[in-house]
């Protein structure tokens, strides 16, 4: 039997020498680095995997919210124009001539340094005459006009058609 045992011990022999182990111990460490790395790698597809879904569904629902958002039309625009031309007419004597850029105030806290929007309000309108060079500051809830201020600009550019955007 010793004999059989020595056949045995340089099989296993051969082997470890092949694989490049000098006993079974590092062998069986070797198997739990291979798995450790498996785990690791596992572990970070899933959190690639969970990143990337979450960050799709934000953009996802971002997107379907932008579309809710209904564009302002030139013809929507050019009524709203009107209205206001119309009530702030009404109060003070107009440019001729010139139709105006007519802005609205969304978040007058930004523009409180400037004091021309000193007292504005959200909501209320700016009417801005290039050639005139005054900018209007009306309040559609008082139905009043709150400043009225001469502007200077470097590059005067007259507005081809009545537009509305916000501040």
């Amino acid at each position: 039997m010793p004999k059989e045992r020595n056949l045995v011990d340089l099989l296993n022999k051969d082997v470890r020498e092949e694989e490049g182990y000098s006993s079974r111990s590092e062998r069986v460490i070797s198997t739990k680095k291979r798995s450790g790395f498996r785990g690791l790698f596992l572990v970070v597809s899933v959190l690639i995997l969970v990143g990337s879904l979450s960050s799709s569904f934000y953009f996802y629902s971002k997107y379907k919210d932008a579309k809710k958002i209904e564009p302002v039309s030139v013809s929507q625009a050019e009524d709203e124009v009107k209205r206001v031309l119309a009530a702030v007419g009404a109060l003070i004597v107009l440019p001729k001539g010139e139709t105006p850029t007519v802005a609205t105030v969304a978040d007058p806290s930004q523009l409180r340094d400037q004091p021309f929007f000193a007292n504005a309000k959200k909501g209320d309108k700016v009417l801005i005459y290039s050639d005139a060079r005054k900018a209007i500051l009306y309040s559609e809830s008082q139905n009043k006009i709150v400043e009225v201020a001469p502007i200077n600009f470097e590059n005067p550019v007259a507005p081809s058609s009545p537009t509305s955007f916000c501040f």
